[in-house]
């Protein structure tokens, strides 16, 4: 690497850590554990904390992906990530790791910096789309829609008659038919599309780079987010499960100093360091041609260690882990959520499977250096 690289490798490491640094403060101030007890599973206002959300929104985090051009931050997608996984290590009960891919995404698409916060849409059954004088149409519904009720807009893929696939932005979500939470108590909702319209400047091309067959742009966006976000979370519970291990004692003697719970943490710090080296390349990836299939490498990854993780942690903590009062259920519970949206790891693999099996044997080692060179 050369001097040059070098330089612009300090630059970009010194906004990171004022980024950061930035949003730790936000959340010192406005994010307590009361805040958290309060978010979990509640409804309607309550489970949308407003001053956080004013003081992120005022910091102009939610547009940190979306470029300077485009009156964005103009942060590097690595940042960006690392901004996403904090927001999983912190278990923010707020949509901004949504409303940071998303308004990249839209901005990608030739849209401009979208005010508010933004959600995405879950692949499910289809959403259909109808040309209009005025505008757009839509049909259908949308399942499992993070904070769907309370955004001020949503990103949907949306297929017309001729099965080409759209990227709509919807200012006016459909009413909320059922709000449900999952396992870790944040809004699901499900959304009734039909009849919904889109002005003809809502209705967008995806980029190339963000989409493939059977691969829609807001769907990998979403994976993408749910991997960085599984990062962090993971994070949280192996850092808890080293200091109980340090300061919990037994038969004289702290947990670390057992070879068996020596063993099960560097099971668990293994499965963090892998997940983190393909959420790393899926960052890397972020606007390349490499995005979505670096994308499913990372939601694969990230979900089957989640699952691992989580289990040796608890295993760890005793039955400690398993009270309200412990903090390790904020981390676990989303592990055991984040997952299976957007994607189990077993619907990516699978995705990966057929991308391998469709370039045949001889293509997989270039493929794997093409990969790999997008990340350098």
């Amino acid at each position: 690497m050369n001097t040059t690289n070098h330089a612009q490798d300090g630059a970009a490491d010194e906004v990171a850590d004022i980024v950061l640094d930035q949003f730790e403060r936000l959340l010192a101030q406005h994010l307590s554990p009361q805040v958290l007890a309060a978010c979990d599973g509640a409804v309607d206002d309550a489970a949308w904390p407003a001053d956080l959300w004013r003081a992120l929104n005022d910091s102009g985090l939610p547009l940190a992906l979306v470029p300077e051009a485009a009156d964005g931050i103009g942060l590097e997608a690595r940042t960006a990530a690392l901004l996403i996984r904090r927001c999983g290590q912190a278990a923010l009960p707020l949509p901004l790791p949504e409303t940071i891919a998303g308004a990249a995404l839209w901005a990608a698409a030739g849209g401009g910096a979208p005010e508010g916060a933004l959600t995405l849409v879950p692949a499910g059954s289809p959403v259909r789309i109808t040309r209009r004088a005025d505008g757009f149409v839509l049909d259908g519904r949308a399942a499992q829609v993070p904070w769907g009720g309370s955004v001020a807009a949503l990103l949907v893929d949306a297929i017309d008659g001729a099965g080409v696939r759209h990227l709509v932005r919807i200012t006016a979500p459909g009413t909320v038919r059922d709000t449900r939470h999952n396992l870790a108590g944040e809004p699901r909702d499900a959304l009734d599309l039909t009849g919904c319209t889109a002005a003809i400047d809502e209705v967008r091309t995806a980029p190339d780079w963000a989409a493939e067959v059977g691969v829609g742009s807001v769907e990998a966006a979403g994976a993408w987010v749910r991997a960085q976000q599984l990062v962090g979370a993971m994070e949280t519970c192996l850092a808890s499960a080293l200091d109980h291990a340090r300061e919990r004692q037994q038969f004289g003697r702290p947990l670390a100093k057992f070879q068996a719970i020596q063993h099960m943490l560097a099971e668990a710090a293994g499965h963090v360091a892998a997940a983190t080296a393909s959420a790393d390349l899926a960052a890397a990836c972020w606007g390349d041609a490499r995005f979505v299939l670096a994308t499913a490498i990372a939601k694969a990854r990230c979900g089957e260690a989640a699952g691992h993780v989580a289990a040796i942690c608890h295993q760890i903590h005793g039955a400690m882990g398993f009270t309200q009062e412990h903090p390790l259920h904020r981390a676990t519970r989303r592990l055991w959520s984040w997952r299976d949206e957007f994607g189990s790891d077993a619907l990516w693999q699978e995705r990966i499977g057929r991308a391998v099996c469709a370039g045949g044997g001889t293509a997989l080692w270039p493929m794997l250096v093409r990969l790999r060179a997008g990340a350098g």
